[in-house]
């Protein structure tokens, strides 16, 4: 017998804010996704949800819904992160809610960025406002997994994307073209191509850059193109090849002293990455691994069976959850023990 555990109103409406919040995956980078619901006698009168980065904040937009704002006094706004309490981009959303006039606010999750964590709450309080936090905020982190791991692990998400054939696989011994070699079907090709629409960037090695000469964007889906990140320790990949036409790319070539993809990472920060999808081949996708700086791992295996060729990377974790995505079948991964 399965028992679900009732809803509370205060976890009904953080779960609208999240729906909305995801509205904007892959748009608002370095920002998280932020949505926000006003309510007054248990009825949404206004909702919005941050777009893109430099554009009003979740509780701006649901605030502006609102027709009627005498109502305020006696509403309750919700929104699932921290509402900022510094100037940035836009003014403070605190200070927007203080003289908003509400009063009484609930929380997913604070903000761990260190320019917010805390204040925003405090300047509520101070301003005499009733604030709950921590409402259904498991969610709200994984929702910002990616804004979490930069601010509190000082590095990118990394998220690990290979697909191999029946037998152990990435690609055959000889191919014929610079091109990639698929594996899968169009529809895990459909779906690879809107996680890179969800994700900041996207990087792989020297040897797929020249091999394949991939575009690295998202052009059997919608959305924005992640930035692309090149690993060339030997400046093998020219100007001529297509990871350098069309947006911005990033080249790590320099060999470094010590760990080299600690480097990697430490750059990225620098840099304001927040996430990566790493697309590379066996070389690059087993210096993640055995580095440990990996959060996340999508591996398709299809039913093409090889024979010879690449080996996939050696790779001894257990899969979470197993899908079949049209012909393939798609196994998730997470790394308990991240760096």
């Amino acid at each position: 017998m399965t028992i679900f555990a009732a809803m509370t109103r205060d976890e009904f409406y953080m779960q609208r804010c999240l729906q909305l919040a995801k509205n904007a995956s892959g748009h608002t980078f370095p920002n998280p996704l932020v949505g926000s619901v006003v309510v007054w006698q248990d009825r949404i009168i206004g909702e919005g949800w941050h777009q893109k980065a430099g554009e009003p904040h979740a509780e701006v937009r649901a605030l502006n819904a609102v027709k009627d704002k005498s109502l305020l006094s006696e509403a309750t706004v919700y929104v699932n992160l921290e509402p900022c309490s510094h100037y940035g981009k836009t003014p403070p959303c605190a200070d927007l809610l203080v003289s908003s006039g509400i009063k009484r606010v609930v929380i997913g999750a604070l903000d761990s960025n260190a320019v917010v964590s805390g204040r925003g709450v405090e300047k509520l309080q101070k301003a005499g406002i009733l604030v709950t936090s921590g409402v259904l905020e498991n969610e709200c982190r994984e929702l910002n997994k990616r804004f979490y791991c930069f601010h509190e692990r000082k590095r990118p998400w990394i998220l690990l994307k290979w697909a191999q054939s029946a037998d152990g696989f990435l690609s055959p011994e000889q191919k014929d073209e610079q091109a990639p070699v698929y594996l899968t079907g169009l529809l895990s090709r459909q779906l690879v191509h809107r996680w890179r629409s969800e994700e900041h960037a996207i990087l792989v090695g020297s040897q797929t850059a020249i091999d394949d000469n991939p575009k690295l964007d998202v052009r059997l889906w919608h959305g924005r193109n992640p930035v692309k990140i090149l690993i060339d320790r030997r400046k093998r990949v020219s100007e001529n090849h297509a990871i350098f036409k069309d947006g911005q790319t990033i080249v790590f070539s320099e060999p470094v002293d010590g760990d080299f993809m600690r480097f990697v990472m430490d750059e990225l920060y620098r840099a304001g990455i927040q996430s990566v999808l790493v697309e590379g081949g066996r070389k690059t996708l087993t210096e993640f691994i055995q580095s440990g700086f990996w959060d996340q791992a999508r591996v398709f295996v299809s039913d093409v069976v090889l024979g010879n060729g690449t080996l996939a990377p050696v790779f001894n974790a257990v899969a979470g959850r197993e899908t079949q995505v049209g012909g393939d079948k798609l196994l998730e991964y997470q790394n308990a023990a991240a760096r």
